[in-house]
């Protein structure tokens, strides 16, 4: 029998090494986030999957489930402070999404929709982000970068060819190609690689299929976020060796 812990009220069953975060989707109670992936070691970057626990936070992709925990997360006061990290978000960056080909599957816009985002809330800091164009297959759009590092350890982790990375600190932080032009089509990146499916957002896009499926039939058009989520939710095997979900996509 697993050892658990209470989310929101329920039981939580989870297996050593779990995070709050693993152990919540697998059982099928959502916690928003996007950094987060099952395929890479969480590092709390973007800080939506806060939660409260014994009247402290945590980053839930980071803390370790332990037997006892007695966790918050769907709360006025979490939610609230979600809403406030997404309108950050859209005011850092320029996030066009009526005209983004990524609208319908981004999970920053269909954060907003779920934790119903009705305001800016900030200025927006407009600021000059040069779209990259040089390659001859892929669109590279720093406009909508929110620094989550996902395309940075997809190909240092998985495709072994290190073509972004992060530069700056602060409020100058921003995403880089690496190489000595700064541009894309002078590094050996491909189509297939890791960091071309992990990007949360319309930063790294492959051309010429932007609006293949049509607005209103994308993957957050039917469904929200939340449910996507647990659908791809790594599971347990069952006893007949079977698995609900066992890859998943943020």
């Amino acid at each position: 029998m697993s050892d658990t812990f209470q989310l929101d009220g329920a039981s939580v069953p989870f297996e050593p090494g779990q995070t709050v975060m693993q152990a919540a989707l697998a059982a099928g109670h959502y916690i928003p986030h996007l950094c987060y992936h099952p395929e890479f070691k969480p590092h709390g970057s973007c800080k939506l999957c806060t939660v409260k626990v014994g009247g402290r936070t945590a980053a839930s992709c980071t803390m370790p489930a332990e037997v006892g925990l007695n966790v918050e997360s769907n709360i006025e006061e979490m939610n609230g402070l979600r809403r406030t990290l997404v309108q950050m978000l859209f005011a850092e960056g320029n996030h066009f999404c009526p005209s983004c080909e990524k609208s319908g599957n981004c999970m920053l816009q269909a954060l907003g929709y779920d934790l119903e985002v009705h305001t800016a809330g900030f200025r927006h800091l407009y600021p000059d982000r040069p779209v990259d164009a040089s390659h001859p297959d892929i669109l590279l759009d720093f406009n909508r970068c929110i620094l989550c590092e996902l395309c940075v350890r997809a190909s240092s982790e998985v495709d072994g060819k290190n073509v972004f990375a992060l530069s700056g600190r602060g409020i100058t932080k921003h995403l880089i190609v690496n190489a000595e032009s700064g541009l894309l089509k002078d590094t050996d990146i491909a189509l297939t690689d890791k960091a071309m499916q992990v990007c949360p957002v319309g930063v790294i896009l492959p051309k010429r299929v932007g609006f293949s499926v049509p607005i209103g039939k994308r993957r957050y058009d039917q469904r929200p976020i939340s449910a996507q989520a647990l659908d791809d939710a790594p599971r347990q095997a069952d006893a007949s060796g079977s698995c609900a979900a066992c890859e998943g996509t943020p």
